[in-house]
């Protein structure tokens, strides 16, 4: 992979901030778009123009074309049908339409759901109003000491006084939904999920398996057929795609049985006083006005990761991986890592915090230098209590980030523990 020539296809590597030459290792929260994604926008803003679906004129029909071979290229992507990808505006709401189109219609008191405490918490919140609202029960998975799901074992832990444990110990009674992350956007390590639908799968086939691929897809190859899943959901803006776009695959016999998420424009193929028709999957979960330079600015970022090579990024990311861990290791124990020690089971995230320095401040002293990382909890406010962190800081990779840029952040590191005299 060409480094040097990758970075010369994304503009805003070229800027400063703060006088510094801007080094970017906040990827988990949103990529950096190349010049061919913000062509292919400007294209189809400039020259083809029109709404989807409806019209029979020149720029109607090329929107339509443009659009469905989005589709095309987005489901070749993650190895699924056309016909089973649905576009969203992001993971989140993928994972919304499941709850409510899926969740509010098929669970009922004494069913279990079951996710875990690591989920971020697009991953959590609807499946809590899920239980809410139906009166079935929500379990959690504990993690274990490298940040990852507990699978067998006993576990006791409480967070905020509810009792979690291993999958082994809560896929139990009447489980009709498990819902995980193929990998954790706090410590970035990556799940068992073929050890997950094994298990699950020997308990009953018939569970529903939704994982959040928002982590996932954007840096290793996916293939949903292979996972053996039932739903997976994905945001376009972390895969130099532009934001605002997103997927939801899911398998077709399941999207046939749901009712739809949203009602009006194309999700309906005919309307009267008195009833209406639902159009056909994908389109009946739609409604109105889709974001079609979003779908093909995601084709054309499809199409960039496909020719650099989903391979080579991911082996680029973990020689990141790998000399970040080092070099962190080299201040002395003055920062603290969190997750996987090794970098092939937690590629392309590094999470630490600078012993007694909060996070938001190291990350603004991090920021006179150039240097964007994201402080906080990571949107995963469960997971820090469950390890007894208030915070951290994340440095996140991607194909276009250099060895000499984490060198950037160590240096910066420094100057941390020089204003704090540590």
């Amino acid at each position: 992979m060409n480094i040097s020539k990758v970075r010369n296809d994304f503009p805003i590597l070229k800027r400063k901030v703060n006088g510094k030459p801007l080094v970017y290792l906040d990827n988990a929260a949103t990529s950096q778009k190349p010049r061919q994604v913000l062509e292919a926008i400007k294209e189809y803003y400039e020259k083809h123009n029109a709404n989807v679906a409806r019209g029979v004129h020149t720029l109607a029909n090329e929107a339509t074309q443009m659009y469905e071979e989005s589709r095309g290229k987005v489901a070749g992507f993650i190895g699924a049908r056309k016909d089973e990808v649905v576009f969203v505006r992001n993971a989140s709401e993928g994972l919304n339409l499941v709850a409510f189109s899926w969740g509010l219609n098929k669970l009922k008191k004494g069913d279990v759901v079951v996710t875990s405490v690591l989920e971020h918490h697009s991953n959590m919140l609807p499946w809590r109003m899920v239980v809410e609202k139906t009166g079935a029960e929500l379990k959690y998975i504990d993690v274990d000491d490298e940040g990852g799901l507990l699978l067998k074992g006993k576990s006791k832990t409480k967070v905020s006084g509810v009792k979690i444990g291993s999958m082994e110990q809560v896929l139990v009674g009447k489980v009709k939904l498990v819902a995980v992350s193929a990998k954790s956007n706090m410590t970035g390590a990556l799940q068992p999920i073929e050890a997950v639908v094994k298990a699950v799968r020997r308990v009953n086939r018939r569970v529903v398996i939704v994982v959040d691929g928002s982590h996932s897809v954007p840096h290793m190859i996916t293939d949903v057929k292979k996972l053996g899943v039932d739903f997976l959901s994905y945001s376009g803006h972390k895969m130099l795609g532009p934001m605002g776009s997103g997927v939801l695959w899911g398998r077709k016999k399941l999207l046939e049985e749901m009712p739809p998420f949203l009602r009006g424009g194309d999700m309906i193929s005919e309307v009267t006083l008195e009833s209406e028709e639902w159009n056909r999957v994908p389109h009946k979960f739609e409604a109105g006005t889709p974001n079609v330079a979003g779908a093909v600015g995601l084709a054309a970022a499809v199409d960039y990761l496909t020719r650099v090579g989903m391979k080579e990024i991911y082996k680029h990311e973990i020689k990141l991986t790998n000399y970040a861990l080092k070099k962190l290791k080299e201040l002395k124990g003055d920062v603290e890592v969190y997750g996987p020690s090794e970098a092939d089971k937690r590629a392309g995230v590094v999470t630490f915090n600078v012993k007694g320095v909060h996070a938001h401040d190291v990350a603004q002293i991090l920021d006179r230098e150039g240097v964007a990382v994201r402080s906080g909890q990571h949107c995963t406010g469960p997971l820090f209590e469950r390890l007894g962190i208030p915070a951290s800081v994340r440095a996140s990779f991607y194909l276009y980030n250099l060895k000499e840029e984490i060198d950037v952040m160590v240096e910066a590191l420094k100057k941390v523990k020089e204003v704090f005299k540590i």
